[in-house]
């Protein structure tokens, strides 16, 4: 026979405890003995299905910065780099040949510079705005005006707050690169038909919260780009890294997301 106690069983702490003990079958025992170890063997592996789903966020988000960086880094080898090359090879030509360089290709030139210098400034705008210390607002719609000129088939609505509370520059890159890889997965590449845009940012209760609105033109559009893996991992390294919370509601042809922290 097997025999255990169950103590506190009185809610009251001032009385005095009491201790029941019960006898059971060796069947009951062994009943019970299985039970505990089939829940100790889910527990572990629910704990290991969301270890490693977190891990995989990290991973991809990891990666998705890394390509980031690489491909800038690629735009100024091949860009500006090459850029800078041919002024400064004209411009020694310019100091020893100056009868050469009539005011039309001196303009040129001159055009090239300020063209050259526009890029640098774009450049380190993308890798870090210069607003992101004084108002996040401001540097979202810096990010969203790349959009605006390079897919003029996307309707953008912005909606952003004339003020904003105080945020470290990063967890401001980190909600900039969540909105920049929400609209580089949700958005069909290529696509001709209008897609609407809706982004918001609002404090409620204290807390920052973020909503970006997608209405697709089709259903086919919808399910091909709202449940990709991806965004599932974006949502989980959001959520790691801002110590907050990611959802999306669909309807119809839309699909909100929520970004709070």
């Amino acid at each position: 026979m097997s025999k255990f106690d169950i103590d506190d069983l009185c809610l009251d702490k001032s009385k005095r405890k009491r201790i029941i003990t019960f006898t059971l079958s060796p069947s009951y025992a062994n009943f019970d003995f299985y039970f505990c170890t089939n829940t100790l063997v889910i527990i572990i592996i629910k704990f290991m299905t969301a270890d490693s789903r977190v891990k995989q966020a990290l991973k991809w988000w990891s990666y998705r910065q890394a390509m980031r960086f690489f491909l800038e880094a690629e735009t100024i080898r091949d860009g500006l780099l090459q850029e800078s090359f041919t002024i400064r090879r004209r411009l020694d030509l310019l100091t020893t040949n100056t009868h050469n360089f009539s005011y039309e290709k001196t303009q040129e030139w001159l055009n090239k510079f300020e063209n050259f210098h526009h890029s640098l400034v774009q450049l380190s705008e993308r890798l870090c705005p210069a607003s992101i210390q004084d108002s996040l607002p401001l540097s979202i719609e810096y990010l969203l005006e790349t959009w605006f000129t390079s897919h003029p088939n996307l309707y953008f609505h912005v909606d952003m707050p004339m003020a904003w509370r105080p945020e470290s520059t990063e967890r401001s890159l980190i909600i900039l690169r969540a909105i920049e890889e929400l609209l580089k997965i949700a958005i069909p590449p290529g696509l001709t038909k209008p897609i609407s845009i809706y982004i918001s940012l609002r404090n409620k209760d204290d807390l920052g919260l973020l909503k970006v609105q997608i209405t697709y033109p089709n259903i086919s559009s919808l399910l091909a780009y709202s449940n990709l893996p991806e965004l599932e991992y974006l949502c989980e390294s959001f959520k790691i890294l801002m110590a907050g919370k990611c959802f999306c509601y669909s309807s119809n042809l839309r699909v909100d997301w929520y970004f709070c922290w």
